[in-house]
């Protein structure tokens, strides 16, 4: 009769779903245009962990599928997470049409200043992982910082083809004169992109930053991506001392479809 009741205790236990043993917690960090919003994903407890950032691209906010997805496997894997939206995006403070890739990149500073004086992260064990304009900051970010403060680097379809679309004078399909640029340039019908990203946009370095990060590199990109060809990344891979070039067939830029497959790379990547 014990025997029995054991075994139906055992099975009872095995049909409870698992109680997560993370927390999620929602702060305001100081960014160059005011608060940015973010949700951090941590293990439970102030036990030391390490930390990945989370930068999501250009028009989109912390929400994004994708990121979404990382943080949640990462939990898995005992590893925290910080998303957040850049200035101009999503909750956080600041105008779209004052926004800019240096400026975003400053935003991205100060949440890494934030997170690495956090008691339970492992200041030495901070990665990035970054989609699109995203991926351009996160490998600015790592160019600047260096491997003796960043860990390892994920960019997802980086879109360093901002910089020639802005010096050929076109956005999202739509032209303008690049020697001159107007005040805004309306992109997806209603978001006014500023003067000011185009003109920061024709000056940026952005391989000759990135390239300056000399720890491990994971790209990964769509073939079918319209938005940001593939050579992109394949020109990073150029660049970088040790990385790996992962060539999604068919795959567009935003990876719909396919969020598992980019993530799963993304994490195996990180926690190896």
């Amino acid at each position: 009769m014990k025997k029995l009741l054991l075994l139906l205790v055992v099975l009872v236990m095995l049909l409870i779903p698992a109680v997560s043993c993370a927390e999620v917690i929602n702060v305001q960090i100081d960014g160059s245009h005011g608060k940015l919003a973010a949700v951090i994903q941590k293990p439970e407890g102030n036990n030391k962990c390490d930390v990945v950032m989370l930068l999501h691209g250009f028009a989109s906010n912390k929400e994004f599928g994708l990121m979404k997805l990382i943080a949640d496997e990462l939990e898995k894997n005992n590893t925290a997470s910080i998303r957040f939206d850049f200035n101009g995006h999503g909750q956080s403070e600041g105008r779209f049409e004052d926004m800019t890739v240096l400026n975003e990149l400053e935003d991205a500073r100060k949440v890494f200043d934030y997170v690495r004086n956090l008691d339970y992260v492992d200041a030495d064990s901070i990665s990035i992982a970054g989609h699109s304009q995203g991926g351009v900051v996160a490998s600015m970010l790592a160019g600047e910082l260096g491997a003796d403060k960043i860990s390892k680097v994920v960019l997802f379809a980086p879109a360093a083809v901002l910089r020639d679309d802005a010096i050929r004078g076109t956005a999202f399909g739509v032209d303008y004169d690049a020697s001159n640029p107007p005040e805004t340039v309306k992109i997806f019908g209603n978001l006014n992109l500023g003067r000011n990203y185009i003109l920061t946009a024709q000056k940026l370095k952005i391989y000759e930053t990135a390239e300056k990060f000399t720890g491990p590199v994971c790209l990964v990109h769509g073939t079918g991506d319209r938005l940001v060809p593939y050579t992109y990344s394949e020109r990073y891979n150029k660049i970088y001392a040790n990385s790996e070039l992962h060539l999604l067939d068919g795959v567009d830029h935003g990876f719909n479809s396919h969020w598992e497959e980019a993530a799963k790379i993304a994490v195996d990547f990180l926690m190896r």
